[in-house]
């Protein structure tokens, strides 16, 4: 069972901002994930946490100058705005007619910077030089042995030794296929009689169907003929989208929804065909190496044109640490998407080139938008909104396999930095209250967020983080290979206390991620 190992980093404070332009308003925390499980991650961001590469950051948000707010769109219900219409038409009218407009979109791609530079350089400056074996555990035995220590000593037992990442906590509800008491299970063959005369319609032969719904059928079937989206090279997915736009048009008369503008079938004399691939870039899987070369190259370009670097700044190397390495353990669950969870690069391929590729992560209860970069010569195509857009669905679309994931994530809301607001205009979505960590609509924040730029979105002033830490000697660390509890770990411990250290990282991560994962002790 794959499990976090981290090193806390510590805060780092009076760093440049790269929102408000201050060169030492910035505030964050930090740590070096090692390897870390996806719930984790998971339960990391819904405490405020983000990742850049393997480097793991969380700002602190009464103290930072231009504070970081979580916000998550509801895929589920996700209401397209008449703008993010206007992006989705000027692509069908490019792919269909090869129509170019060169208008300019005011609003910015999803995560266009990389948020906390600042905090990332701290980070790989300081970069981790622990050797993997000392990263390695013990056996397990030796781990349980050294949890019981504080038994020996007479003092009073903790409830439970060390938890143990849960294996059903990526088991997404309970398996489809259990029959229900007292109803046929879905494996038993029914064979039905042949029906006596003027009995009924014989049901050992196909249902007479309208020619409406045979036209309807043949056009679902061309759907996928000119875009299409693919997971390491396969079809796999192709019955979803077709599910969801059939879904998407049960009911008469309703809005267009985002499938309606995706996944539409073309004409048969399309000028372009849009493909988008999704491809494992942690651990890399052969079509991630295969196209490496194209993707850093688009990145490189995308870097110099839109963020002004210079032609030595975007290396392979920066490339590879902060948009292909990740801390994530590819996981697969059998109620879980087709591509498993993880760290992937969602490529968008426009008549056999990459022009875009979006950074994502796939986690249980949602799908995490790390970065996005595409080519410059493609920008009048507004790739970051139809990206975000594009992702939106691909959450839709992961659902109907996983049911428990049906968030889109958007990185971080700020509110004090107007070009940074345009995350709001994806409805409905939320914001992460920075005190007690409960979702609020962004609607019940904007108002607040007009008075003072740090704020406490819930309301109830008795409320508080429920996922606190409340004993810290139930904190798991690594040391000398061997996995034990703060409170066995404090005793053999030489030289001064790390309680402080070790008391703020907990406070950070919250006692369930405290308990999970292991915090590295030199």
């Amino acid at each position: 069972m794959p499990v976090a190992v981290v090193e806390y980093k510590g805060w780092k404070e009076g760093y440049r901002c790269g929102y408000c332009a201050s060169e030492q308003g910035k505030v964050s925390a930090g740590m070096w994930a090692h390897s870390m499980t996806v719930q984790d991650y998971q339960d990391l961001i819904d405490r405020g946490w983000r990742r850049s590469g393997k480097y793991v950051y969380k700002p602190i948000m009464n103290q930072t100058c231009c504070p970081q707010y979580t916000i998550r769109c509801q895929a589920l219900n996700f209401q397209t705005s008449k703008s993010h219409k206007k992006v989705l038409k000027k692509m069908l009218k490019f792919l269909s007619k090869g129509d170019v407009s060169k208008v300019v979109s005011e609003e910015e791609p999803m995560d266009s910077h990389i948020e906390d530079v600042g905090a990332c350089d701290f980070a790989y400056k300081g970069e981790s030089h622990v050797s993997q074996s000392e990263l390695t555990p013990l056996g397990v035995d030796h781990a349980e042995r050294v949890d019981n220590e504080d038994q020996d000593t007479g003092e009073k037992k903790e409830e439970g030794n060390v938890q143990k990442v849960d294996s059903d906590s990526l088991q997404l509800h309970a398996d489809k296929e259990t029959p229900v008491p007292g109803e046929p299970s879905h494996s038993a063959k029914v064979v039905h009689a042949p029906p006596k005369p003027g009995k009924g319609a014989d049901l050992s032969k196909p249902p007479c169907r309208k020619a409406k719904d045979i036209r309807k059928e043949r056009k679902l079937q061309k759907l996928l003929q000119n875009q299409t989206c693919t997971v390491e090279g396969s079809q796999l997915q192709a019955a979803d989208q077709v599910f969801l736009l059939q879904n998407s048009k049960s009911k008469t008369n309703q809005p267009k929804t985002i499938e309606d503008f995706v996944f539409v079938s073309l004409p048969d004399d399309a000028q372009h065909k849009l493909e988008v691939r999704v491809v494992r870039s942690s651990p890399p899987s052969s079509q991630f190496k295969a196209t490496f070369q194209e993707s850093y190259q688009v990145y490189k370009r995308y870097q110099m044109v839109v963020h002004k670097d210079p032609p030595d700044k975007p290396t392979i190397n920066q490339f590879t640490r902060f948009l292909c390495d990740s801390p994530l353990e590819a996981e697969n669950a059998p109620n879980g998407p087709e591509c498993g969870y993880g760290s992937f690069h969602q490529q968008y391929w426009l008549d056999g080139k990459i022009i875009a590729v979006g950074v994502v992560d796939i986690l249980p209860y949602c799908v995490s938008s790390v970065y996005l970069y595409y080519d410059p010569d493609y920008s009048f195509l507004s790739l970051g909104v139809y990206s975000a857009l594009r992702e939106i669905a691909f959450t839709r679309q992961l659902h109907e396999k996983a049911p428990d994931l049906c968030f889109y994530y958007m990185g971080f809301y700020i509110h004090s930095c107007p070009k940074m607001r345009y995350k709001g205009q994806y409805r409905p979505s939320d914001l992460l209250c920075p005190e007690t960590y409960i979702w609020t609509p962004i609607e019940q924040c904007l108002p607040l967020l007009e008075h003072s730029k740090y704020c406490r979105f819930n309301q109830d002033g008795k409320a508080v983080d429920e996922g606190r830490i409340k004993e810290l000697g139930r904190v798991r660390v690594l040391h000398k290979r061997t996995i034990m509890p703060y409170s066995v770990y404090k005793k053999r411990r030489k030289g001064p206390s790390d309680e402080a250290s070790v008391q703020q990282y907990a406070s950070l991560v919250g006692q369930t991620c405290s308990e999970r994962m292991l915090l590295f002790r030199s």
